[in-house]
C-alpha cells in the first residue's frame, strides 16, 4: 500500500513543501531511501526502525521504499525523521491514510521515539499558516513556531502519542493554547561608563540612527571594543516584521528564538573566521556571520588582522542587503542587511598619528599595514572616526556622560521620522537613510542649496567617489534627524564632512581631519 505524508524543508531562509511518500511491499527485507537524500536523511533509516520498534510498531521483514518529492532537490537535515514513520504506519494501515491530509510533519526521532527538534520550526511553520495546513512538530521548537501567525500548531512528545492522536485513540492537543512566550531583558553595557571620547559616541549615535557603516581607528586600549560593544544599548528595537526576519534566520541556524525577538543582533566574530564563516556556505549552505547580523551590527574588531580577501566578500552584501551563494546543487540567497561597525589600530604598533606617542614603525610599513583595507571596502564606510587615547587623569575622573537610554530616545525618534519619510518610497522595505537611494535624498531630502554646493565642492577638493558622495548626504540627513530638522542645512554637511577623508589620504583618517579625537571627561 502507497501512502503519503506532508512534510516541509528549507532552502535558504524560505520552506517548501516536500511529500514523503511511502510503499511497503513484499519482498526482500530492504529499506530504500531515495530523492537526493543527503547524510543525515540517509542515516534516518536506522533511527525509523528503531524508533518504531521501541513505540510497538516493528518494521515488518518487508521491501520498504521512501520518496522525497520532488526528488530533484537535495534533502538535509533530521526533520524527515517523524513523517517517515508515520508514512510506513500508514502504508502498513495502522494510521488512517485521511488523518494526515491536512497536516504537516516534521521532527527528528531519538532511539526510544521521542521527538526531537529541528532546524527551521519558524519559516516551516509560516509556510504551513500560507497553506492552511496544521503543523505536528517536536515540544521544543513549539517557542520559535509560535511566532509564525495563524499556524495550528500540535506538539506531541513521543511518537507513539502521534500514532495514538492519528488513529483517534486521544487528542492532540493545541501546542499554541498552552505556551507561554518568554519575555527576557537583554543586559547590555551602558556608554555612562565611557569616559570621555564624545565624538566616537556622536558617531556611534548617527550610526544606530540612520544605520551608518562605522570604521572606528584608534591606538590600543583606546576604548574602540568598549565603545562598539555598547552599540546594542541604543539601538532601536525592532518592529514586527523585521523581528520575523531576525528570527527567522536564527531558527535555519539552529540557534535559541525563545526569547528576545525584538532585540537587534550583534555579532562580533574573531579575525580568524574563514569566508564561509562570514558570508555563508557549505554543503548545504548555512548561513555566515553576515546574515547572522541581519537587521542588526556586525563588529569586526581588530580589522587588519582579517584576511584581505575575506574583507573585500562583505563588498556586495554591503551594497545588495543580501548574499547570493551559488553552488552546484543550486542557488541559494540569505539576508544580509547589517551595519558594518569595524575597529582597527592605525599601524602595526598601533601608535601612528597619536600625538602624545611614538611610533615605531618605518612609513613604509604603515601604508602596507593600512593597505590591508582595500579602496572599495574603505569607500563603503560612511564614517572614520579617530579615537584618542584618554589620560589618565580623566580617567580618574568621576564623571559620566549620557546614558544609553537616553541617547536610545533620540536615534529612536530620528527613526520613526524615517519611517514616516520612506513609508510611501519605493522600493518597499526601507527603513534608514543607509537604505535609501542617495538620488531620492538628493532630491526629495529637503537638501538646502548651500548644504548642496557645500558638499559638491568638499566632494570636488576631497575626489569623492559618486558613492561617497551620496554616502555623505546620507549621514548629513540623518544628522539633521537626530536634531529635529526638516531641512540638512551647511551645519549638517559640515559635521558629516569631518568623518570622511579624502581619497587621497587612504583609509585612515589624519588626526588634522578627525572626526575630534577630544578625551575629555
Amino acid at each position: 500500500m502507497l501512502a503519503a505524508v506532508k512534510s516541509a524543508a528549507v532552502l535558504g531562509v524560505d520552506a517548501f513543501g516536500v511529500t514523503v511518500e511511502v510503499d511497503v511491499a513484499r519482498g526482500m527485507p530492504h529499506f530504500t531511501v531515495v530523492g537526493l537524500p543527503m547524510g543525515a536523511v540517509r542515516e534516518s533509516r536506522e533511527r525509523v526502525a528503531t524508533a518504531l520498534s521501541f513505540a510497538g510498531f516493528p518494521v515488518p521483514p518487508r521491501r520498504v521504499t521512501v520518496n522525497l518529492a520532488p526528488a530533484d532537490v537535495p534533502k538535509n537535515g533530521t526533520a524527515f525523521d517523524l513523517p517517515i514513520a508515520l508514512g510506513i504506519l500508514a502504508s502498513l494501515g495502522i494510521v488512517p491514510a485521511d488523518a494526515l491530509h491536512d497536516t504537516v510533519v516534521v521532527g527528528e526521532l531519538a532511539l526510544d521515539g521521542t521527538l526531537r527538534a529541528v532546524r527551521g520550526a519558524l519559516p516551516i511553520a509560516a509556510w504551513a499558516a500560507r497553506e492552511g495546513q496544521r503543523l505536528i512538530l517536536p515540544p521544543p521548537n513549539v517557542a520559535e513556531a509560535a511566532h509564525a501567525a495563524d499556524v495550528r500548531l500540535s506538539a506531541p512528545a513521543t511518537l507513539a502519542a502521534v500514532v495514538a492522536a492519528l488513529a483517534g485513540e486521544a487528542p492532540l492537543p493545541d501546542a499554541r493554547a498552552h505556551h507561554v512566550r518568554a519575555a527576557r531583558v537583554l543586559e547590555v553595557d551602558d556608554f555612562a561608563d565611557v569616559v570621555g571620547q564624545d565624538a566616537a559616541k556622536r558617531a556611534l549615535e548617527i550610526a544606530a540612527a540612520g544605520g551608518h557603516n562605522v570604521l572606528l581607528v584608534g591606538p590600543p586600549g583606546a576604548g574602540k571594543t568598549m565603545l562598539a560593544r555598547r552599540l546594542p544599548g541604543i539601538l532601536p528595537h525592532l518592529d514586527d516584521h523585521e523581528a520575523l526576519e531576525v528570527l527567522t534566520v536564527r531558527s535555519v541556524a539552529g540557534l535559541d528564538c525563545s526569547a528576545g525577538a525584538h532585540e537587534r543582533p550583534f555579532r562580533a566574530p574573531h579575525h580568524t573566521i574563514s569566508t564561509a564563516g562570514l558570508v555563508g556556505g557549505g554543503s548545504p549552505p548555512r548561513p555566515g556571520e553576515i546574515t547572522l547580523a541581519h537587521r542588526g551590527v556586525l563588529f569586526l574588531d581588530e580589522l587588519l588582522e582579517f584576511p584581505r580577501h575575506t574583507l573585500d566578500a562583505l563588498r556586495q552584501p554591503l551594497e545588495d542587503g543580501r548574499v547570493r551563494l551559488s553552488r552546484a546543487s543550486g542557488t541559494v540567497t540569505f539576508p544580509a542587511r547589517f551595519t558594518l561597525v569595524g575597529a582597527a589600530n592605525p599601524c602595526a604598533c598601533g601608535r601612528a598619528g597619536e600625538p602624545n606617542a611614538s611610533c615605531r614603525c618605518a612609513p613604509l610599513d604603515v601604508a602596507r599595514y593600512q593597505a590591508r583595507l582595500s579602496g572599495p571596502l574603505v569607500d563603503r564606510l560612511d564614517m572614520h572616526v579617530r579615537v584618542g587615547a584618554v589620560s589618565p587623569r580623566s580617567m580618574s575622573s568621576a564623571a559620566c556622560g549620557e546614558s544609553s537610554a537616553v541617547i536610545r530616545s533620540r536615534v529612536e525618534a530620528a527613526r520613526t521620522r524615517q519611517r514616516e519619510r520612506y513609508h510611501a518610497t519605493p522600493p518597499p522595505g526601507v527603513a534608514c537613510n543607509a537604505q535609501a537611494s542617495g538620488r531620492w535624498i538628493d532630491t526629495h531630502g529637503g537638501v538646502d542649496h548651500a548644504a548642496r554646493e557645500l558638499l559638491v565642492t568638499a566632494a570636488e577638493r576631497l575626489e569623492f567617489s559618486a558613492r561617497g558622495f551620496f554616502r555623505v548626504l546620507k549621514v548629513a540627513r540623518t544628522i539633521a534627524d537626530l536634531d529635529g530638522d526638516a531641512r540638512v542645512s551647511t551645519a549638517h554637511v559640515a559635521e558629516a564632512l569631518r568623518s570622511r577623508p579624502a581619497t587621497c589620504d587612504g583609509p585612515f583618517v589624519a588626526p588634522s581631519k578627525s572626526f575630534g579625537a577630544t578625551s575629555t571627561a
